[in-house]
């Protein structure tokens, strides 16, 4: 791949065509044309200005003006959106116009008599839920995979109450998700952090010294986060049981497993399901979240209420005496939910499975296509590729001048100058040899043109720090500043 032509396969780049260099990023609106009008109307004169200024463009101005907007973004309708461990999946436009009916927009606090599709709607998807994991019950509360964790954690936390045992240990493996250390903290809990054996995999040996009588729960995910299936579970399972705890199973990378394994029938206790990882509903900024909760049938009554059940009069919403505190209204964020519905609709078993086998397939290989240390495997949906004395960050931003997203850097710990990789099921193969062209391409530049990189985006390289902690979070706001 040359610089030149870097971006997709059979489309031609000039860099002239698409650089945008530091002080010809787009105008506002505001500043490219504009007319002053004196308000008029019947308002009083304390909630009206003298005057307003008002954009005054064409329609096809207006048009190319967000047209170039959206170019200067990356979305995963422009290409591969690699980042490990987020599982940027492909959003299809039919879960949209779905989720658009007017029928779809009920009031979720209107009797059960009048909203019976609504509710049948909803316990399906628990339904399809429960299967897909083998779990015996599920709440759709949850707002966000974050907020699904805290609710497993919680349930525990209360099963554990009820039996008159206060645990204060959670036990983490170090190839867990960040927000599972944030979880176990947030509900009160000591993180005891477990580390890798060699393979990657939960060192059994310090499993065994860790639990124990305080041990509530071990949080684990499976694969793990390079992307390991962890073939001792079982034993995980029966050590964690035998000392009184729970397994509780991070959902973020069941994308892996769909139609193949189920998280129960390995030991899981409690699971959180991402929906935007694994059944395509929008992610991040892309809108609120979805994060449903399953557990097994001994600690289904702890479930947040009310549930929705069939019964002999039709749907009806069922409350528990042992349930913890809400933690969203029971519909949980209902338009989100009817996309995940009609994705695992259309796909059905069949499907599912297929797009299982698919994300693990991309990811070994494109793993094989990359010229860079690749630790551990074979791998299942991603791998966690070192870049040994280059700083990963440096590749990633020298990827982004060959016109694709780099992975997540840095991250897992465990791989030094890790890039977390993970393709999804939907890149086809040239898609894939793109990717690892461009990584190759980035290795293989020379150590100033990682070190300036990106020089073909619409904003060069950023100061991260600075922008986490200080954003600027208007246009208006920077150039203020300014």
């Amino acid at each position: 791949m040359s610089e030149q032509n870097g971006r997709q396969p059979g489309r031609t780049y000039d860099q002239a065509t698409y650089a945008v260099s530091e002080d010809e990023n787009e105008p506002l609106l505001s500043d490219k044309k504009t007319e002053t009008v004196e308000p008029h109307g019947d308002l009083p004169d304390d909630l009206t200005r003298d005057e307003l200024t008002f954009p005054t463009l064409a329609e096809s101005e207006i048009a190319r003006h967000y047209t170039r907007l959206s170019q200067m973004n990356w979305s995963i309708e422009s290409g591969s959106y690699p980042l490990g461990s987020c599982t940027m999946k492909y959003n299809p436009p039919y879960t949209e116009d779905i989720a658009a009916e007017p029928n779809a927009a009920v009031h979720p606090d209107r009797p059960a008599a009048s909203i019976q599709g609504t509710l049948e709607m909803l316990a399906g998807l628990q339904d399809y839920l429960g299967r897909i994991g083998g779990m015996d019950a599920v709440t759709l509360q949850p707002p966000a995979g974050a907020a699904g964790e805290f609710t497993g954690i919680a349930i525990a936390r209360a099963y554990h109450r009820d039996n008159g045992e206060d645990r204060t240990e959670v036990l983490i493996p170090s190839s867990a998700h960040g927000t599972n250390f944030a979880t176990a903290a947030l509900a009160g809990y000591d993180v005891v952090e477990l580390p890798s054996a060699d393979d990657g995999r939960v060192d059994i040996e310090a499993l065994e010294a860790a639990v124990g009588d305080d041990t509530a729960a071990l949080m684990l995910t499976n694969p793990n986060t390079v992307g390991l299936f962890e073939r001792d579970i079982q034993e995980v399972a029966d050590l964690v049981h035998d000392a009184g705890g729970l397994l509780y199973y991070d959902g973020a990378n069941l994308n892996a497993l769909l139609g193949r394994a189920r998280p129960a029938d390995m030991g899981f206790d409690i699971m959180h399901y991402n929906v935007h990882k694994t059944f395509a509903t929008p992610h991040g900024g892309g809108g609120p979240g979805a994060g449903p909760v399953g557990v097994v049938e001994e600690l289904a009554p702890y479930l947040p209420n009310p549930q929705v059940e069939e019964g002999d009069d039709g749907y009806e919403l069922v409350d528990t005496d042992g349930a913890i505190e809400n933690v969203h209204g029971y519909q949980g964020n209902w338009l989100v939910l009817v996309k995940t519905y009609a994705y695992i609709a259309r796909l059905g078993d069949e499907g599912l499975t297929d797009a299982s086998a698919k994300a693990v397939l991309n990811a070994n290989y494109l793993a094989e296509q990359v010229d860079l240390e690749v630790p551990y495997g074979p791998f299942h949906h991603e791998f966690a590729a070192t870049s040994g004395d280059t700083a990963a960050a440096d590749v990633a931003k020298r990827m982004l001048d060959f016109g694709v997203h780099p992975p997540t850097t840095n991250w897992p710990e465990m791989v030094p100058e890790a890039m977390l990789t993970e393709p999804t099921e939907v890149e086809n193969r040239a898609d894939l040899d793109n990717l690892a062209a461009a990584f190759n391409n980035a290795i293989a530049s020379t150590e100033e043109e990682r070190h300036d990189a990106p020089h073909r985006t619409a904003s060069r390289r950023i100061d991260q720090t600075d922008a986490a902690r200080n954003p600027r979070l208007s246009w208006q706001a920077l150039d203020d500043e300014q």
